[in-house]
Protein backbone atom coordinates (compact mmCIF):
# COMPACT_ATOMS: atom_id res chain seq x y z
CA UNK A 1 0.00 0.00 0.00
CA UNK A 2 1.05 3.50 -1.15
CA UNK A 3 0.55 6.16 1.42
CA UNK A 4 -0.22 9.73 -0.49
CA UNK A 5 1.40 12.24 1.33
CA UNK A 6 -0.75 15.59 2.20
CA UNK A 7 1.38 18.28 2.74
CA UNK A 8 5.34 19.39 2.75
CA UNK A 9 5.86 18.84 6.36
CA UNK A 10 5.01 14.88 5.75
CA UNK A 11 7.57 15.01 3.32
CA UNK A 12 10.55 16.18 5.10
CA UNK A 13 12.30 13.39 6.65
CA UNK A 14 14.02 13.95 10.36
CA UNK A 15 16.91 11.89 11.77
CA UNK A 16 16.37 9.66 14.09
CA UNK A 17 18.48 8.30 16.57
CA UNK A 18 18.62 6.53 19.43
CA UNK A 19 18.56 7.43 23.28
CA UNK A 20 21.79 5.67 25.42
CA UNK A 21 19.91 5.72 28.24
CA UNK A 22 16.30 4.52 27.53
CA UNK A 23 16.68 2.85 23.97
CA UNK A 24 13.88 4.67 22.65
CA UNK A 25 14.22 6.00 19.15
CA UNK A 26 13.45 10.18 18.72
CA UNK A 27 14.08 12.88 16.32
CA UNK A 28 17.54 14.07 16.79
CA UNK A 29 15.98 17.54 17.68
CA UNK A 30 14.35 16.24 20.46
CA UNK A 31 17.92 14.43 21.74
CA UNK A 32 21.18 16.26 23.55
CA UNK A 33 24.51 14.93 21.85
CA UNK A 34 27.24 14.43 23.44
CA UNK A 35 31.14 13.67 23.31
CA UNK A 36 34.35 12.94 24.79
CA UNK A 37 36.01 15.97 26.27
CA UNK A 38 37.74 17.29 28.92
CA UNK A 39 36.59 18.71 32.32
CA UNK A 40 37.16 21.84 33.89
CA UNK A 41 40.14 20.30 35.39
CA UNK A 42 41.96 18.36 31.60
CA UNK A 43 40.65 14.95 32.26
CA UNK A 44 39.00 12.76 29.73
CA UNK A 45 34.94 12.89 30.64
CA UNK A 46 31.59 13.09 28.63
CA UNK A 47 30.38 16.69 27.71
CA UNK A 48 27.17 17.99 25.63
CA UNK A 49 27.40 18.94 21.89
CA UNK A 50 24.78 21.79 22.01
CA UNK A 51 25.85 22.77 18.88
CA UNK A 52 26.28 19.64 17.50
CA UNK A 53 29.08 20.42 15.59
CA UNK A 54 32.31 18.79 17.54
CA UNK A 55 34.28 16.55 15.67
CA UNK A 56 34.57 13.09 16.60
CA UNK A 57 31.93 10.38 17.47
CA UNK A 58 28.97 11.21 19.46
CA UNK A 59 26.11 9.62 21.17
CA UNK A 60 22.47 10.62 21.81
CA UNK A 61 20.51 11.64 25.03
CA UNK A 62 17.53 12.85 25.92
CA UNK A 63 17.77 15.93 27.87
CA UNK A 64 16.38 14.32 31.36
CA UNK A 65 17.97 13.06 34.54
CA UNK A 66 16.17 9.93 34.10
CA UNK A 67 17.95 9.14 30.89
CA UNK A 68 21.26 10.26 32.23
CA UNK A 69 20.67 8.06 35.53
CA UNK A 70 20.08 4.80 33.03
CA UNK A 71 22.80 5.55 30.79
CA UNK A 72 25.68 6.11 33.84
CA UNK A 73 23.91 2.72 35.09
CA UNK A 74 24.05 0.80 32.17
CA UNK A 75 28.07 2.07 31.75
CA UNK A 76 26.50 3.17 27.83
CA UNK A 77 28.58 6.82 27.72
CA UNK A 78 32.16 4.76 27.17
CA UNK A 79 30.41 1.98 25.20
CA UNK A 80 28.58 4.19 23.01
CA UNK A 81 31.91 6.70 22.09
CA UNK A 82 33.81 3.66 21.75
CA UNK A 83 36.37 4.65 24.48
CA UNK A 84 37.58 2.91 27.85
CA UNK A 85 35.98 3.07 30.98
CA UNK A 86 37.57 6.07 32.54
CA UNK A 87 35.18 8.74 31.25
CA UNK A 88 33.95 10.85 33.79
CA UNK A 89 30.38 11.37 33.12
CA UNK A 90 29.54 14.01 35.67
CA UNK A 91 29.65 17.39 32.91
CA UNK A 92 26.78 15.66 31.68
CA UNK A 93 24.98 15.20 34.83
CA UNK A 94 26.03 18.59 35.91
CA UNK A 95 24.67 20.18 32.87
CA UNK A 96 21.59 18.33 33.55
CA UNK A 97 20.42 19.30 37.09
CA UNK A 98 21.13 23.27 35.95
CA UNK A 99 18.37 22.58 33.68
CA UNK A 100 16.02 21.17 35.34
Amino acid sequence: MVRKLNSPAQTAVQPVRTCIGCKERAARSELMRIVAGTDSEGRPAVVPDLARTAAGRGAHLHPTLACYELAVRRRAFARALKLGQGLDSAPVGDWLAQQQ
